[in-house]
């Protein structure tokens, strides 16, 4: 169970600082659990307190704003909001409880220790749900990081299958390219020198 207590206050550009919100000013207060799912929506006074129970483990979402624009725009625009909040057995008021059940000193001690067990367990819980999901997201990780490597490592093979193929076709059409150039040079030189024993066709 959690308790949130709130004051809001507007500013005030005589004083140059935040006074006490008028009676009319309302706050509305919207708490999401972290599923979104939406645990309380409630306009309050300027001043109050709400109360909600989440039964999943997580983060959750408080929102408090003012219910109309025209406070916003009457203090220029600025608002400021104390929030106090309260969460497992601290939000009980043993004093009320011990006069309302008439329970005794023991009784109320036993009544305060099994409120700490059960907020222990609630803690407990909520500590193998993190657990689990870091894990979980540990193992997607890993998985992923496995196949960018395998991918960057195919990525690379074929590139190098890829220039050498391209490579040897280079130097065989330029080793092709200088056989027959070494050969017309050969034969040009021959004909200079022996032109009666030899014709080119």
């Amino acid at each position: 169970m959690v308790t949130g207590k709130y004051k809001a206050q507007l500013w005030d550009k005589r004083s140059n600082n935040f006074l006490d919100s008028p009676p009319g000013m309302g706050m509305h207060v919207e708490v999401k659990d972290p599923n979104n799912k939406v645990l309380l929506s409630k306009t309050y006074g300027s001043e109050g307190a709400f109360t909600f129970t989440s039964h999943t483990p997580g983060e959750q979402q408080i929102c408090i704003h003012s219910n109309s624009t025209k406070w916003s725009l009457f203090a220029g625009g600025k608002i400021r909001v104390y929030l106090d909040i309260q969460v497992g057995e601290h939000t009980n008021d043993y004093g009320k409880i011990a006069e309302k059940d008439k329970l005794t000193e023991l009784q109320l001690r036993v009544r305060q220790l099994l409120d700490q067990v059960e907020q222990i367990q609630k803690e407990q819980n909520y500590q193998r749900v993190r657990e689990s999901r870091f894990r979980q997201t540990s193992e997607s990780t890993n998985s992923r990081v496995l196949w960018w490597s395998l991918a960057q490592t195919c990525v690379l093979v074929l590139a190098g299958v890829w220039q050498m193929r391209h490579l040897k076709g280079f130097f065989e059409a330029k080793k092709t390219c200088l056989n027959n150039d070494t050969l017309h040079i050969f034969l040009n030189v021959f004909m200079k020198f022996c032109p009666k024993h030899f014709v080119l066709s």
